[in-house]
């Protein structure tokens, strides 16, 4: 079997007598998005500075396309964009990224780059000009510029506008596809419910849940809510299917994945009563707070 492009196994870290991360096992295969979700404080940027070997564990190992974390042959496989990047002001889009091709010894075609990331009419402007959302897609570039064999997201969407948003998680598909290894930590639910294989969980430092969100919803056991609008009569809507009135013309009811189909059949028997259905699975805020510990409303 392929070992994992990234491998985490038993990882933890100590500060002082508080524990950030505790014995956290986490794989990300070549071409795999992974989303790491997780509240503030839960470890995500923790468990990111490890792998990129700027915190050292306490226990534990990581390797990163079979090398030690800082090492340079971690480094050049890396690619990793923060939350709030930070470039010299002085210089421009264009000069900056082709600095950094420079430094890295690549042939870029900067320019391209630029334009894929949509700044191709900013490139020639000094990046002090530039809004945090134009200095983020600056970072992706970066981060297009090595064809890296793992790259590392830290809430890449922030200061991203919707429609830019979207563009983002297309070149992180490109990514994917060519063979790249992501690992996204963020905190926008619905963006990454859609646009990632697998997700992780971290609570206080420890890993509470990683798999597909499918397996997860199976896993999790939450109902699944089907909204009933009465023709009619909602109370007496209500009455017949033990749901319960959510507004003047509609019921809703809870049933387990395996009782689906039998409710719904007893909601087609009621016939000119019902005026429509809605299906509504376990969203992934739902999962999230169920993994999390906390109460889903």
């Amino acid at each position: 079997m392929t070992e994992p492009t990234l491998t985490i196994e038993k990882a933890s870290k100590d500060r002082g007598k508080l524990r950030v991360l505790s014995d956290v096992d986490l794989t990300v295969a070549a071409g795999e998005r992974v989303a790491l979700l997780g509240h503030n404080g839960a470890g995500k940027s923790t468990l990111i500075k490890t792998v990129l070997g700027l915190t050292p564990l306490s226990g534990g190992a990581i390797r990163v396309g079979g090398a030690q974390p800082g090492s340079a042959a971690a480094r050049r496989a890396t690619a990793f964009l923060p939350e709030s990047v930070s470039f010299h002001p002085a210089l421009t889009g264009r000069e900056q990224l082709t600095l950094f091709a420079r430094l890295d010894g690549a042939a870029a075609d900067v320019a391209g780059l630029l334009d894929r990331v949509g700044l191709s009419e900013a490139m020639d402007r000094r990046i002090g000009t530039y809004s945090k959302g134009m200095r983020q897609r600056l970072g992706l570039a970066q981060v297009l510029l090595g064809r890296p064999v793992v790259a590392l997201l830290d809430e890449p969407t922030s200061g991203l506008d919707p429609v830019s948003r979207q563009d983002l998680y297309a070149i992180i598909d490109e990514l994917a596809a060519q063979g790249t290894a992501v690992l996204i930590a963020s905190h926008a639910l619905t963006e990454v419910e859609a646009r990632t294989d697998r997700i992780a969980i971290l609570r206080q430092g420890i890993k509470v849940a990683d798999d597909t969100l499918a397996n997860l919803s199976q896993a999790a056991g939450l109902p699944i809510r089907l909204r009933v609008r009465a023709s009619g009569d909602a109370d007496a809507l209500a009455q017949q299917t033990g749901g319960r009135r959510i507004n003047g013309a509609s019921v809703e009811i809870l049933c387990s994945p395996a009782q689906k189909m039998d409710a719904l059949r007893r909601i087609a028997a009621m016939g000119d009563a019902v005026a429509d259905v809605d299906m509504t699975p376990p969203r992934l805020e739902d999962l999230y707070r169920h993994y999390a510990k906390e109460t889903v409303q």
